[in-house]
C-alpha cells in the first residue's frame, strides 16, 4: 500500500512540476532556516553543560550602591570563597581566576608573542572545571609558585608536541618569570563562557593585598554539595557581610552598622548563579568573556518556528489552490469504492515525499549557507554536526513531522469533497475554509511586517550610534597595541611617531573610551572621613598630559595637567557626572579623598584642577557614570590622531620604526573606531539576521498569496468569463480579484504594527540612549508590503483577466 501511495505521489508531482517545484522551493528554505537556527539555539543553550557537576556549581557576584552609582560586578573578594568554604558546610570547593593582567608576553625562540588568553587560577582550579589531562597530574599541577598548566593548542604552538610537562616559559618584558609547565589539558570548548590557554598558579599573584574584603577583583566559583540548596545559602550572606566585610568597612569610614550604610540609599550583597546560565543571562562588569543574550536566543527560537509555520501555511495553500483540479480525481476514487482514510493516506504520502524532497534540498542550502551563518553569528559550525548521532533522529523523523504539520489540512479537505457535486462541477467552499485560508494569508504577511518594522529599528538604532556625539572622537585614532613591550624605549617611541607627517598627536592610552579596555573602580569621598553619605564609587583612570586632546575631548570647567604644573601630579580631573554627586556649584580646587589602592586604610587626597564634559566611555546602553582622571601613565596602549587619507603609509612607517625598537614584539594595531563597533556587534548581528530572515519571510508569504490567489481566480472562473462577455475591462476585473488580498495585507499591517511597537520599545530600552520610534517606519514597511502583495496578485489577476472567456463558458 505505501509504495502505491508513493508511486501515485511521485506522478503527482511529475504532472505538477510548476506547483510541486514552488511548494518544494517554499518548504526547503523554511526548513534550511530552522536547521540553522536550530544548530545556533542548542550551541547557545549547551554552554558549560560538559562539566560534570556543572549543575552544582556557581559564581559568586556582587552588587554594590555607594554615592548612587551602581556596580554589578562578576567578581567578589578574594577571601569570599575561603570564608565561604571555612564557615558554610554546604560549600564543597572553590575556586579563584584572577585575570585582571589581561595578558602577559611569553617567549617563543627569539620571538615574543601576546596572549590574551591567560588567567591565574586557584590549584583546585580542575577539580572545579575538569578537563581531559595529555601530560600531567591535574591534583597537583598548580600547588606550586612559578607553575603553569597549558592548553594542547599553546602546548603545539610552543614546544610542537603535547608532552610538554617539565618544560619551561619565560614570561614576562621588564620582570622575567620562569614558569614550569606541570599540566596540558584539552582546549577548552567554544562553548564555554571563558577560554584559557595559560592556567598560572595564583600563588604568583603578588601585586595585592590579600585578605581584603572591600575590594572586588576576583572571579570566585563554588561547587555546592548536592543536597545544598542555593537559595539557601544566599540568605546567609548578609551574615557574613556583618562579620567580615562590616568590621573592615569601619576601618575606613564612620559607619555603625550594615542598617545604617543601606538607610543612607546604600547597597551591598552578594548572589550566587549557575555557571550553566552566565552565558546566556549574565552582562555584569568583569566578565570573563563576551557572553549572549538570552533575548537574543528566544527571538531567534520564534523566529525558526515562524518561519517554520509559515512555509507549512504556503504548502497548505498552494495544496488547497489546486483543489480544483484533484476535485474530479477524488470524486472518481470515492464512486469507485476508495474510503476516505485511503484518500487520506494518499494526500498524507504526498505531503511527506514533498517534505523529504524539500529536507534533502534544504540540507543543499544549509551547506551553501553555513560559512554565512558562521561569520553572522560568530561559530563554527559545519555540515558533518547535522550527521552526528546527537542529530541524526532528528534528520530522520524531522521531515516526517513536517511533512504531517503540512499535509495534515489539506489531505482532510481534498478527501472531504461529495462525489456527485464534484463530478457536477461543484465544490464546497464554505466561508469557514475560505476565512481560514485569508486567516493564513494574514498571519504570514503580520510576521513579514514585524520583522521588517523591526529591522528598520534596529538599523535606525545602530546609525544612531555611530552618529551620536560621544564626548570624543573616535575617528582618525589609531592605537598601537602592547608598546608596555618595548621596555626603555616606550617614550623614544612615541616621540618619533609625533613628528611623522600626518600625526596630528599623540598619547598613552591604557584607558579607552570602549568595553575590554582597563578599568579602575575605587570609592571617594569629599571629607578626608568618608561616611556613608558622602562616600561613592568612581572610575579612576591614568592618563598623561595629551590624552584629553588627543581623543578630542572638552573641558566644562578648569583646565588640563600641564606639564608647568608640578603639583599636577596630586591634582585631578573628574566628569561633569562626578562633578554633579559633589555638589560643589564650582569643584575646581577642592579636595577629593580616596583610599591607597587595597589597602583601604591609607587616605589620598587630590585637589580637582579640571572638570571634562560627559562623554560616553561605556556602551549607549548605559547612563554616563562618574569618572576621575590622574597622572599615571598606563602604557600598555599608545593611541595617535592621524590623517586617514595617510594612514597606510603612516602604518607601514610606524611599523618600520616598531621593529627597529622591538625585533622580537609583535606588531599590533586598530583604530580606535573599530573597537567602539565591537560594543555593538551582537546588535549588527541582529539586524542582518532580522533583514535576512524579513526577505525569506516576504518571500514564503508571497507564495503563499500566490496559492491563495491561483486558488481563488479557479473558483471565480465562470464568473470572469461572464464579466468579460458583459463588457467588464481586464483593469477592472484584475482590481476586482486583487481587491480582497489587498484587504488581507492590510489588515497584516494592523495587526503587526501594535506588535513591532512593543517588542521593539522594550528592545530600545536596553540602550540609556536611543530613538524614538516614528510613524513613517511603520508606514514604510506597510507599503513596501502592499507594493509587494500586488506585484504578486496582480500577475496572477492579469493572467486570470486575459485569459480567453469562451474556454470557462463553453461547458455552459
Amino acid at each position: 500500500m505505501l509504495r502505491n501511495y508513493l508511486k501515485i505521489a511521485w506522478r503527482n508531482l511529475l504532472k505538477n512540476k510548476t506547483f510541486s517545484s514552488i511548494n518544494i522551493f517554499g518548504l526547503a528554505i523554511g526548513l534550511s532556516c530552522f536547521i540553522l537556527i536550530t544548530l545556533y539555539v542548542v550551541d547557545e543553550l549547551s554552554y558549560e553543560r560538559f562539566y560534570p557537576n556543572a549543575a552544582r556549581t556557581y559564581r559568586v557576584d556582587s552588587d554594590i550602591r555607594f554615592g548612587g552609582t551602581d556596580l554589578n560586578l562578576a567578581v567578589c573578594s578574594d577571601p569570599f570563597g575561603a570564608t565561604l568554604k571555612k564557615d558554610y558546610p554546604e560549600v564543597e570547593q572553590y575556586v579563584r581566576f584572577y585575570a585582571s593582567d589581561g595578558r602577559k608576553f611569553i617567549k617563543r625562540g627569539t620571538e615574543t608573542i601576546i596572549e590574551n588568553r591567560v588567567a591565574h587560577v586557584d590549584s583546585t582550579y580542575f577539580d572545579v572545571f575538569p578537563r581531559p589531562i595529555l601530560a600531567g597530574n591535574p591534583k597537583t599541577a598548580l600547588d606550586e609558585p612559578n607553575t603553569v598548566a597549558i592548553s594542547e593548542s599553546a602546548a603545539q604552538k610552543y614546544f610542537g608536541t603535547t608532552d610538554a610537562t617539565g618544560k619551561t616559559l619565560e614570561v614576562g618584558i621588564n620582570e622575567k618569570t620562569i614558569y614550569k609547565v606541570t599540566a596540558v589539558y584539552a582546549d577548552m570548548p567554544s562553548n564555554s563562557h571563558f577560554h584559557f590557554d595559560f592556567l598560572f598558579s595564583m600563588d604568583n599573584v603578588t601585586d595585592y593585598n590579600y585578605g581584603n574584603f572591600l575590594s572586588h577583583n576576583f572571579h570566585t566559583y563554588i561547587r555546592l554539595r548536592e543536597d545544598a540548596d542555593p537559595r539557601a545559602l544566599e540568605k546567609k550572606f548578609p551574615d557574613l557581610i556583618n562579620r567580615y566585610v562590616l568590621p573592615q568597612a569601619q576601618g575606613f569610614m564612620e559607619i555603625k552598622s550594615m542598617a545604617d550604610f543601606e538607610k543612607s540609599g546604600n547597597k551591598l550583597s552578594y548572589s550566587l548563579i549557575p555557571t550553566t546560565d552566565i552565558h546566556l543571562k549574565s552582562d555584569r562588569l568583569v566578565e570573563l568573556d563576551v557572553n549572549g543574550n538570552m533575548q537574543y536566543v528566544s527571538v531567534f527560537g520564534i523566529v525558526a518556528l515562524f518561519l517554520l509555520l509559515i512555509a507549512c501555511i504556503n504548502f497548505m495553500n498552494l495544496s488547497t489552490a489546486r483543489s480544483a483540479n484533484r476535485a474530479k480525481e477524488v470524486g472518481i476514487r470515492k464512486v469507485l469504492g476508495t474510503e476516505r482514510q485511503t484518500l487520506i493516506g494518499q494526500f498524507m504520502a504526498e505531503s511527506t515525499l514533498t517534505s523529504y524532497l524539500a529536507f534533502a534540498f534544504a540540507l543543499g542550502l544549509v551547506a551553501l549557507a553555513l560559512p554565512y551563518f558562521n561569520e553572522l553569528a560568530a561559530k563554527t559550525f559545519s555540515i558533518t554536526m547535522l550527521f552526528s548521532p546527537r542529530y541524526l533522529p532528528f534528520l530522520l523523523l524531522f521531515p516526517l513531522a513536517v511533512g504531517f504539520l503540512a499535509g495534515y489540512y489539506p489531505a482532510f479537505f481534498l478527501s472531504s469533497f461529495r462525489p456527485i457535486e464534484v463530478l457536477k462541477g461543484k465544490l464546497n467552499t464554505s466561508a469557514a475554509k475560505s476565512n481560514f485560508r485569508n486567516a493564513l494569508v494574514t498571519f504570514q504577511f503580520a510576521i513579514s511586517l514585524l520583522l521588517i518594522i523591526s529591522t528598520v529599528i534596529v538599523y535606525k538604532q545602530l546609525n544612531y550610534i555611530q552618529s551620536k556625539n560621544l564626548g570624543f572622537d573616535k575617528d582618525q585614532v589609531l592605537i598601537i597595541n602592547a608598546t608596555s613591550g618595548l621596555e626603555d624605549n616606550k617614550e623614544a617611541f612615541k616621540n618619533e611617531i609625533k613628528q611623522l607627517t600626518g600625526v596630528k598627536g599623540a598619547c598613552y592610552a591604557g584607558y579607552l573610551p570602549v568595553d575590554n579596555s582597563s578599568r579602575s573602580d575605587n570609592t571617594f569621598s569629599k571629607y578626608a572621613v568618608m561616611d556613608a553619605k558622602s562616600g561613592f564609587n568612581m572610575q579612576i583612570w591614568n592618563i598623561d598630559h595629551d590624552y584629553i586632546p588627543t581623543l578630542g575631548m572638552e573641558m566644562a570647567k578648569g583646565r588640563n595637567f600641564s606639564r608647568s604644573y608640578g603639583a599636577d601630579s596630586s591634582g585631578i580631573i573628574i566628569n561633569e557626572t562626578a562633578a554633579k554627586i559633589l555638589g560643589y556649584p564650582d569643584p575646581i580646587g577642592k579636595k577629593l579623598y580616596t583610599s591607597d589602592g587595597n589597602s583601604s586604610t591609607q587616605t589620598i587626597a587630590y585637589t580637582i584642577v579640571g572638570v571634562v564634559k560627559n562623554f560616553n566611555y561605556q556602551s549607549l546602553r548605559e547612563n554616563v557614570g562618574p569618572l576621575a582622571m590622574r597622572l599615571g601613565f598606563n602604557r600598555w596602549e599608545t593611541a595617535f590622531k592621524v590623517n586617514m587619507s595617510e594612514a597606510p603609509n603612516l602604518i607601514a612607517q610606524i611599523e618600520s620604526k616598531w621593529k627597529q625598537m622591538a625585533p622580537a614584539m609583535p606588531f599590533k594595531y586598530q583604530f580606535l573606531d573599530e573597537a567602539f563597533d565591537e560594543m555593538y556587534r551582537a546588535e549588527q548581528r541582529i539586524g542582518k539576521v532580522a533583514l535576512t530572515f524579513a526577505f525569506l519571510t516576504i518571500l514564503i508569504a508571497c507564495l503563499g498569496l500566490f496559492g491563495l490567489v491561483t486558488y481563488m481566480t479557479e473558483q471565480r472562473t465562470k464568473e470572469i468569463g461572464i464579466r468579460k462577455v458583459l463588457g467588464a475591462s481586464v483593469a477592472g476585473i484584475t482590481a476586482l480579484l486583487a481587491k480582497d488580498f489587498l484587504k488581507l495585507v492590510l489588515i497584516a499591517i494592523l495587526i503587526a504594527s501594535p506588535l513591532a511597537w512593543y517588542f521593539m520599545s522594550k528592545w530600545l530600552a536596553n540602550f540609556a540612549f536611543r530613538i524614538n520610534i516614528q510613524w513613517w517606519m511603520f508606514v514604510g514597511a506597510g507599503v513596501l508590503a502592499v507594493l509587494i502583495a500586488f506585484l504578486t496578485i496582480g500577475w496572477q489577476s492579469m493572467r486570470a483577466a486575459l485569459a480567453n472567456p469562451i474556454k470557462s463558458l463553453r461547458s455552459e
